[in-house]
């Protein structure tokens, strides 16, 4: 049999000799034609960078040094790229002075078509953290997702917003007020959210349910000198184990990348990593010098995790209601949870 022929119908061999080689050249000249597709493998696979630096007192060195750091993180491979908490300038936030409010900008603005740019150049992902002017008055601290293309997908405005010693960011910023959004990016579905959120498991979770596979916290998270080693150590250990845990309950990817050395008198500890879906480390930088963190996660691995651990499935949804209060005394009117139609029922039998 001819190969052209294999894909014929039976009733091709009881056909005419003329008709036969009629059809032959036919199926001959068609087999010619064909173009062979290759199958386009989903995007299971996606490599993270984390640019962990030290800032300098001039922004445009800054943005130089997080551009550069950018371009060898995609040399490695690296597709989705996230800088840490505020990266173009030091951690202003240790003081009350409205003279830093100059080192605000608009989004777009300079330092993100900067980064479109590059993002574009390099066919990568940018997180970037911004000190966003919004209007007179009205400033946030924004991340902003840059695709592969270069077009801003959207941003994200810090949430949580705290004010203790050497971190007075309610002097500067806004609460943000677009929710807990996730994008679709180019290589993987991500959210981001700013370093004090990273204490909030309600952030991390309603992040999840927006469909994020990733969660990536840009970060400033430091220790004073003067505080006892010991309780310092503590603290750093509470700062990465609150953000496994989000992994654990949500069954995601987390991505933390915090800056690193002395600005005034916070050090900034460093340790940037990246946890998989059950919680262990795959990658961790140290604490006392630059790095550039790349990590492969596997996206497989999400769905295997919430199959086996089904935490999304097994939510009570109808029971949650108290969480929108304050705290559960009496002036909260919120001190149990209602119970669905089914369980009054069942109660009442």
């Amino acid at each position: 049999m001819r190969k052209e022929e294999r894909s014929l119908p039976f009733l091709f061999f009881f056909l005419p000799g003329n008709v036969k080689k009629t059809v032959r050249r036919v199926c001959g000249k068609l087999q010619k034609r064909v173009v062979k597709v290759p199958r386009k493998k989903a995007k299971e696979q996606v490599a993270v960078g984390l640019i962990q630096m030290r800032a300098g007192e001039d922004p445009g060195t800054n943005l130089a040094k997080a551009v550069a750091g950018i371009g060898v993180a995609a040399k490695k491979g690296a597709q989705i790229v996230c800088l840490q908490e505020l990266f173009r300038s030091r951690y202003f936030p240790q003081t009350e002075d409205a003279e830093k409010f100059k080192l605000a900008e608009p989004v777009p603005g300079p330092a993100t078509e900067t980064l479109s740019r590059l993002a574009r150049a390099k066919k990568v992902v940018i997180l970037a953290s911004i000190f966003e002017k919004r209007s007179a008055g009205i400033y946030h601290n924004t991340a902003v997702v840059i695709d592969a293309d270069g077009s801003i997908l959207g941003k994200y405005r810090k949430m949580h917003i705290p004010d203790d010693p050497c971190y007075y960011e309610k002097f500067y910023f806004t609460p943000g007020d677009l929710g807990f959004p996730a994008f679709q990016t180019r290589y993987a579905k991500v959210g981001v959210l700013v370093c004090w959120d990273q204490w909030f498991p309600e952030a991390a979770r309603l992040t999840a349910l927006a469909g994020a596979e990733i969660l990536f916290y840009p970060t400033a998270i430091g220790w004073l000198p003067t505080e006892p080693r010991s309780t310092a150590r503590v603290q750093r250990s509470a700062w990465e184990l609150i953000q496994r845990g989000h992994a654990v309950a949500n069954g995601v990817y987390v991505a933390v990348v915090n800056r690193v050395g002395r600005e005034g008198k916070l050090k900034f500890w460093g340790g940037s990593f990246v946890a998989g879906p059950f919680g262990e480390i795959i990658a961790h930088a140290g604490g006392e010098k630059e790095e550039i963190l790349v990590a492969r996660c596997d996206l497989k691995k999400i769905d295997e995790t919430r199959q086996s651990w089904p935490f999304l499935r097994d939510r009570r949804i109808d029971a949650y209601g108290p969480l929108t209060a304050r705290f559960l005394d009496e002036d909260s009117n919120l001190t149990s949870a209602p119970l669905t139609s089914l369980e009054a029922v069942a109660s009442k039998e």
